[in-house]
């Protein structure tokens, strides 16, 4: 009963937990550019953000990644289309003027003729990297980057600073932006295109990095990031071991997503830099003094909703080992197969729409009290 009760009850997921599902998300998409798997996760992760999403202004991140990620498909497909050599398809669907080009740019044209198979090949390529920015919206619609910060362990705090202020801008960025939107209709200013853009730009990137600074110079007036002494060989030996064990990590993830890499650079990179990392951020946590004040749980619905999005990078790594051929298109104008192991892994990331729960309404902080003007007696 208590179970089904955290599942029920209103509160905010741990951020962790959504970071965990959208990089698994992000990790099924690097691995195939099939637009059946790629459709599939963007509509996955648009389902729970709109099942779990808050009303706070930086929940409105989502709109904004996907408004890029249409603008990144667009500009690929633009490049690709008048600047890609001329023998990457014979199905031509229009002609534009070429301009000749020197021979020192040879493969590159401008212009000419342009083929559906070289727009496909644009178009699936676009989708592949538009996917992953979907995803990382979607994180950034979720979690709030504030509370994320509470989990940064001890031994990276100049890095979780400056990862919690790079977090924070592009959601300050969308709230500003409504902000002065929103002021320039009540006085009256209705125009749009360039000239709205120009109006508007200087005082959304302003409130945006005022925002993020004065975030910054709060974590520090609190304390945060004060250390204990320590010698000159405990903080040696705490970065090269957390150096190592990130470096590790990273090789060990390329590894995991590039199918040509050798083996010991993919799940034995990434366990050995795993353990490095840990047994640094731990020496370094005992030289930081932390407390913290209602720390979020970590309870079954968190579980529930990292372990669904593992399960599509899961069934994306199983479909590349069992039917790679599937993940892939042999050709643009091919239909593409529908791999239902990664089909099947995908629409498990869905599960925390249902099992996630409910996110409480949005209550802002409140604002200074000022003191009221007093008369003075003559």
């Amino acid at each position: 009963m208590r179970a089904v009760h955290r599942l029920t009850y209103s509160r905010s997921l741990h951020p962790g937990a959504w970071w965990l599902w959208a990089l698994g998300l992000a990790a099924a998409a690097s691995r195939t550019r099939n637009p059946v798997v790629l459709l599939l996760i963007v509509a996955v992760s648009g389902l729970v953000v709109a099942a779990r999403r808050s009303d706070a202004p930086w929940a409105r991140a989502y709109n904004a990644f996907l408004k890029l990620a249409l603008l990144v498909i667009v500009i690929r497909v633009v490049l690709q289309a008048v600047l890609s050599e001329s023998s990457q398809g014979v199905t031509v669907l229009f002609t534009l003027p070429e301009v000749p080009l020197p021979e020192a740019l040879a493969g590159i044209k401008l212009g000419g003729e342009i083929t559906a198979e070289a727009v496909l090949q644009a178009f699936y390529d676009g989708l592949q990297l538009a996917t992953i920015l979907v995803c990382v919206g979607a994180a950034n619609a979720l979690a709030s980057a504030r509370r994320l910060l509470r989990c940064v362990p001890g031994a990276l705090y100049e890095v979780g600073v400056a990862t919690v202020v790079a977090l924070t801008f592009a959601p300050q960025l969308i709230t500003d932006a409504g902000r002065v939107r929103a002021a320039h209709r009540l006085r009256g200013h209705t125009n749009r295109g360039w000239r709205m853009f120009t109006r508007t730009a200087m005082p959304v990137l302003e409130g945006a990095l005022e925002r993020s600074v004065e975030l910054a110079a709060a974590m520090d007036s609190r304390g945060y990031g004060r250390t204990t002494d320590a010698s000159r060989v405990s903080r040696r030996t705490t970065a090269a071991l957390t150096f190592g064990g990130l470096l590790g990590v990273c090789v060990g993830v390329y590894g995991l997503l590039d199918a040509g890499a050798a083996a010991l650079l993919g799940l034995p990179s990434l366990l050995l830099g795993l353990l490095l990392a840990g047994v640094g951020l731990a020496l370094g946590g005992r030289r930081t003094r932390r407390t913290r004040y209602r720390p979020d749980p970590w309870a079954l619905p968190e579980w529930l909703v990292a372990a669904s999005g593992l399960t599509a990078a899961v069934g994306l790594f199983v479909t590349a080992a069992v039917d790679p051929a599937s993940l892939v298109l042999a050709g643009p104008l091919v239909i593409p197969e529908v791999p239902w192991i990664a089909v099947l892994g995908v629409l498990a990331a869905a599960a925390p729409a249902v099992v996630a729960p409910p996110t409480p309404a949005y209550a802002p902080s409140p604002p200074l009290p000022t003191r009221e003007p007093t008369e003075v007696a003559a």
